[in-house]
């Protein structure tokens, strides 16, 4: 596949779970629990796709630019911040009106990985 197709599934995948921590998050400051999330199914599936989706994407991507093993120090962080999306679901619940600070965590551990990608610094 292409360097492009890669990108767009990279994407796709990262606004996936944007969008679905959003609505987590969102949900939890407003006073919810995870029992009465209505789209919490949904919400849950948009996020475990769009998971896969940047994973098997952003492997391919290293794929096309010769990144192979060992991999350079970017890339652990990538990996990282990718392991802490897929749990701030889950904290986002438990923190409930409390965690108005994951909105900023989530922007910035974001802007990190578009760093790491675009600058490639060790």
């Amino acid at each position: 596949m292409p360097y492009t197709f890669y990108k767009v599934i990279h994407l796709i995948g990262i606004f996936m779970i944007m969008i679905s921590l959003g609505g987590v998050t969102t949900y939890a400051l407003n006073g919810g629990d995870k029992a009465g999330n209505v789209f919490r199914k949904g919400l849950g599936i948009t996020h475990g796709i769009g998971l896969v989706l940047v994973l098997v994407a952003g492997f391919g991507l290293l794929a096309r630019i010769g990144v192979s093993w060992p991999w350079p120090g970017w890339v652990y962080i990538k990996v990282i911040i990718w392991l802490i999306f897929g749990g701030l679901s889950a904290v986002a619940y438990r923190m409930g009106s409390k965690g108005q600070g994951l909105w900023y965590v989530m922007i910035v551990l974001g802007g990190l990985a578009a760093y790491l990608a675009v600058y490639k610094p060790f």
